[in-house]
């Protein structure tokens, strides 16, 4: 079978989230890395590209020379990566969209929320895929979480409860660091910080797992290092659409968390745990019986997990794996385009562009209830309204 081509824009040398995304694309063999636009200075983008094995014809300057050069050819990518800062992930993505490509697009998807409706419109209308990077949602263990609950295990979801807490921005010291101090500036992150960057995960995760959209929300929200204009911790109540209630904290201020990211989910019948820093295990209480640990790799879990899980039992996956999940989800949604089928329904879980607009409504509306001292307000995009 022969592989889709797929190209990256940001992500250079130096990038925390360049090499997941180039491991993940490339470790099933479904994709081969074929075009790049790689860094904002046009030069380092080019050297850097072919370095990293790209013809010279396809190791571009800028995002802008790529779409024209891409668009131009026949043997023109499948799939384009946009792993770019926040600002400009919309302008982008419109673009190629526009000209026939199917997108991942790392979060936040836009910034703003009329943006991300555009965007879910036009993914509709053009018939291409627009995906959203919430890899964590690709770990086998989280879609064995989403089959246990889609298959009634649990019963009626009552809770859940999401974390995505670490204390790596604690250190009022790093007022000044410019790697720190971007985040906490409206001119450059926008309404929010913390939760736009972590909290948006772990909200994501909790309504994948439990197939449910957050309607209303409480927040929260303190800048705990006093110079910051926006949060650095927040805690969120929230009412999902089909009856669940859900707590979320997200924190960048949390001394002795690393990662921290985390989500339980108790039901009529059974509750469960499961950490990102320990994505082996699943602890499962079914009501009135004794807890459970469900290993990845196992035998008779559910096609959803067996899918997903690559290495024997007993060695850890890791994020770049779980990224390499929403890939093999990818691969097999556009062959399927391609071919005018069906795709297979256990890789049919690819985060959409419409989740991404759902977490930019949550974003709004966090800021919005913060300001508030809690307030209830609305979390819907207005065209789910």
């Amino acid at each position: 079978m022969a592989k889709l081509k797929w190209g990256l824009i940001g992500g250079g040398e130096g990038s925390q989230i360049g090499p997941a995304h180039r491991l993940g694309a490339g470790l099933d063999g479904a994709f081969e890395f074929t075009a790049g636009a790689l860094d904002h200075r046009p030069d380092e983008g080019r050297s850097y590209g072919q370095r990293l094995g790209l013809a010279a014809d396809r190791a571009y300057g800028d995002w802008r020379e790529m779409l024209a050069g891409e668009t131009a050819r026949e043997d023109r990518i499948d799939l384009v990566t946009i792993a770019t800062p926040n600002a400009t992930h919309f302008e982008i993505a419109k673009a190629f969209l526009e000209a026939g490509f199917h997108v991942l697009c790392e979060k936040p998807m836009t910034m703003t929320v009329e943006e991300g409706e555009e965007i879910v419109r036009l993914a509709a209308s053009s018939g291409k895929i627009c995906a959203v990077n919430y890899g964590y949602s690709g770990y086998s263990l989280v879609r064995h979480m989403k089959a246990m609950v889609t298959r009634g295990d649990l019963g009626a979801i009552r809770l859940v409860k999401a974390e995505f807490a670490h204390g790596h921005h604690a250190d009022a010291a790093d007022a000044d660091n410019p790697r720190v101090r971007w985040r906490y500036d409206p001119a450059q992150a926008g309404v929010s910080a913390q939760f736009a960057d972590c909290g948006i995960h772990a909200l994501h995760m909790a309504s994948f797992v439990i197939g449910q959209q957050v309607a209303n929300l409480s927040a929260d929200t303190v800048s705990c290092i006093a110079s910051r204009e926006l949060e650095d911790d927040a805690m969120v109540n929230l009412r999902f659409d089909g009856g669940t209630v859900g707590r979320l904290w997200t924190s960048s201020v949390a001394i002795g968390r690393q990662h921290g990211l985390t989500l339980q989910v108790f039901g009529e019948k059974g509750g469960l745990r499961w950490a990102q820093e320990q994505p082996n295990q699943l602890y499962w209480m079914p009501l009135g019986e004794r807890l459970q640990v469900i290993e990845r790799g196992e035998a008779n879990l559910s096609p959803e997990a067996d899918r997903t899980t690559r290495v024997t039992i007993g060695h850890a996956e890791g994020m770049p794996l779980a990224f390499a999940n929403i890939y093999a989800d990818l691969a097999e949604a556009i062959r399927a385009n391609k071919d005018g089928r069906a795709m297979d329904p256990a890789a049919n879980l690819y985060p959409r562009a419409e989740d991404g607009l759902r977490s930019m409504a949550a974003v709004f509306a966090v800021a919005e209830s913060g300001k508030a001292d809690g307030a209830w307000v609305d979390a819907r995009p207005p065209m789910y309204r």
